[in-house]
């Protein structure tokens, strides 16, 4: 039986050695809950950046670019970090740079994997199949908030190792403790999540309704994987 693990935090996955393993990356809130969102609706590829400035200057090749920095869109750029702005039919075909502050530079550190998977609970059941689907041992990597632990990612990590528990077995700690903190929240996890420090920081942005949605489990069934630098639907 193939192991899942749980990284807590970008900072830690140089403790990983992740060329045999299936990486799930996860960012609730919001870059991986808009990769999701601008696949299902018809996104041609995301290429990630870590860098700032090397994701404004993809612009001159063509792609269109979008994120943030601490939350807010950065200036200039077409699309900012909120789901809502990647569902108009003005995305289909569309290739897109992306950079955020935490979801690309936990891809970047976890881009040597032997499959790099894009997770939210917005499409948490297609990962699981997929996880399952690939059968390596699974490591699931929370971006976090700049290098530190945060609740809504933990709670993924936990809700996706709970969904496969019996075909996949805890590797260590951090996977049983992530599975009994989604125990605890999952009745009601915009409720759980109203204290966290992310919710917090967001708050000051009004974008309750973001954080609603990125928490809402499977409304899409598509799975970016990432392929040769760039974001992909797999298929």
């Amino acid at each position: 039986m193939k192991s899942v693990d749980v990284c807590l935090s970008p900072e830690l996955v140089h403790l990983y050695d992740v060329t045999d393993k299936t990486v799930v990356v996860v960012d609730i809130l919001r870059a991986t809950s808009c990769m999701v969102t601008a696949f299902a609706h018809g996104v041609a590829d995301i290429k990630p950046y870590a860098d700032l400035e090397e994701c404004k200057a993809a612009a001159s090749a063509g792609y269109e670019t979008s994120g943030e920095r601490n939350g807010e869109k950065v200036e200039g750029f077409n699309r900012g970090n909120s789901p809502f702005e990647y569902m108009a039919e003005a995305i289909r075909g569309k290739h897109i740079a992306f950079t955020t502050t935490n979801g690309t530079q936990a891809i970047d550190k976890a881009q040597k994997a032997k499959a790099l998977l894009i997770g939210a609970f917005l499409n948490i059941q297609a990962v699981a199949n997929a996880v399952q689907e690939l059968n390596h041992p699974t490591l699931i990597v929370c971006a976090g908030w700049k290098g530190r632990f945060n609740l809504e990612d933990t709670l993924f990590a936990g809700a996706l190792a709970k969904r496969l528990m019996g075909t996949f077995k805890p590797e260590d700690d951090a996977v049983l403790a992530a599975m009994e903190l989604y125990e605890n929240a999952k009745g009601n996890l915009v409720a759980f999540l109203q204290k966290s420090s992310h919710v917090q920081r967001l708050a000051r942005l009004n974008i309750h309704k973001d954080i609603e949605f990125c928490l809402t489990p499977d409304v899409y069934a598509v799975v970016p994987e990432l392929q040769n630098d760039h974001l992909i639907l797999r298929r």
